[in-house]
């Protein structure tokens, strides 16, 4: 990965580490990531992104034209522009491993550093974060209507910036999608690349027979044909009658992108068996999301794949997180907002996942983090002293554990539709810190 620059941040974060600089404070801060609330219509979240983050802490610095344009823009001291170079994260990071599911309240990452190193890495932090936990949860949306059926990712034109769709690349494969047409995440991550063909080739080609037998001839391991260019359920029996010329049969699928998808399924399925192609699978594009996979599926439609993209990649019905890194210590002092509706509660804390009997999910408890309890903490070391504690896992092991995670979450919850939200259950403990924290800011105030 390359460096990214530090100034892809917001403003406050410099003007607030030049009067933190003024003030010589730069005592250890906590700050935790977490999602206030659920977004409408979702039933959980899934922990994504932390492999980005820590790329970039581990390579966070100033660069010498960084500095230099700090050091003319007019808006700080040249004693504190000085100061920056030799900036680097030092501190420690706690993070729930990707692909947990998480629920309100609950933090994805702690950052523990000073101040200056905690307060400047905000704006990226939250900006990874909240991108792929959003785009993983509702990928995974699509996984668990599609049923165990082929699922790829075609969303990187439509996707907002170069960025984003490369990352929602990762994001869905890591919740279960079985690959992606992005050719980059193939080669940064392994993940299995599928594609087509564009409408575009039928079109160049002298006839849609010619271009489906050019196109077969110029992938003998195997390919899927774009059949409704023209006329699906024609160009269907074309394939039929194109078959027996090929030495090697290549085709493996085929797939439609426009009109009524499962009407159109039904045909061609009928058509190609007819003519001895059973094994020819129908692959459906077009507008997917998790809503369509499920009324395409619960028609009887006879599709055995689906290419979801821009309303996968953009979380299209609930494009963005209610979410927020927030000072929760300084100074080993408890830190706590109280903005209404917008209050936070205060310390390092952990969450504790208990089970029932039959190994499904029946309650989180979030607790500071000192408190003892029988259940694994879930938020475990990621960094110490500005370096990783131990390799990252594979993205197999990421996807397994999404995929144990969905299997044990309470069947209401793996709905499409709004069920009871998951118990999480604040701990005395955590009451007993908010009300100490409450009465110190009294005091000081």
């Amino acid at each position: 990965m390359n460096r990214e620059s530090v100034l892809l941040t917001d403003l406050y974060q410099l003007t607030m580490l030049q009067a933190y600089y003024e003030r010589g404070m730069n005592e250890v801060a906590v700050f935790e990531f977490f999602v206030r609330k659920l977004p409408e219509k979702r039933n959980f979240l899934i922990a994504a992104g932390l492999e980005q983050v820590l790329e970039y802490l581990e390579q966070a610095c100033f660069a010498a034209d960084e500095l230099q344009w700090l050091q003319h823009c007019g808006r700080f001291r040249g004693d504190f522009v000085d100061s920056l170079a030799d900036w680097c994260f030092t501190g420690d990071v706690d993070a729930l491993p990707e692909g947990t599911l998480v629920f309100p309240d609950e933090p994805l990452l702690r950052i523990i550093a000073p101040m200056r190193e905690a307060q400047l890495v905000e704006t990226r932090i939250i900006n990874l974060l909240q991108f792929q936990s959003m785009v993983a949860a509702k990928a995974a949306r699509c996984v668990l209507a599609a049923a165990g059926r082929t699922l790829v990712d075609f969303g990187l034109r439509r996707a907002h910036g170069a960025e984003a769709g490369l990352l929602s690349a990762r994001a869905s494969y890591l919740a279960g999608f079985t690959g992606t047409a992005t050719v980059l995440a193939g080669m940064r991550w392994g993940i299995p690349l599928f594609g087509t063909m564009a409408h575009s080739y039928i079109q160049a080609n002298a006839s849609e027979t010619q271009a489906f037998e050019n196109f077969a001839r110029s992938q003998p391991g195997g390919t899927t044909l774009l059949i409704d260019t023209y006329d699906t359920e024609e160009a269907a029996r074309k394939l039929v009658a194109l078959m027996p010329k090929l030495a090697v049969p290549s085709i493996q699928a085929v797939r439609l992108d426009s009109g009524d998808l499962g009407e159109h399924a039904r045909r061609v399925r009928a058509i190609l068996d007819a003519g001895g192609l059973s094994d020819v699978r129908i692959f459906a594009s077009g507008n997917l999301d998790e809503y369509r996979i499920r009324d395409l599926l619960q028609s009887g439609a006879p599709i055995d794949g689906f290419a979801v993209g821009t309303r996968m990649n953009t979380s299209a019905d609930q494009p963005y997180l209610d979410c927020a890194y927030k000072l929760q210590e300084y100074a080993s002092s408890p830190r706590r907002k109280r903005s209404e509706g917008k209050a936070t509660w205060p310390g390092r804390k952990q969450v504790r996942r208990a089970y029932g009997a039959d190994g499904r999910m029946i309650g989180d408890l979030l607790t500071v983090a000192s408190d003892s309890h029988e259940q694994d903490d879930l938020l475990i070391p990621a960094m110490r002293h500005g370096r990783r504690v131990k390799q990252s896992p594979a993205l197999a092991d990421i996807r397994a554990r999404v995929c144990d995670g969905l299997a044990r979450l309470p069947a209401p919850l793996r709905s499409l539709d709004p069920a009871q939200a998951y118990p999480v259950t604040v701990s005395q403990a955590l009451h007993s810190l908010a009300l100490a924290a409450d009465r110190s800011a009294s005091r000081q105030s």
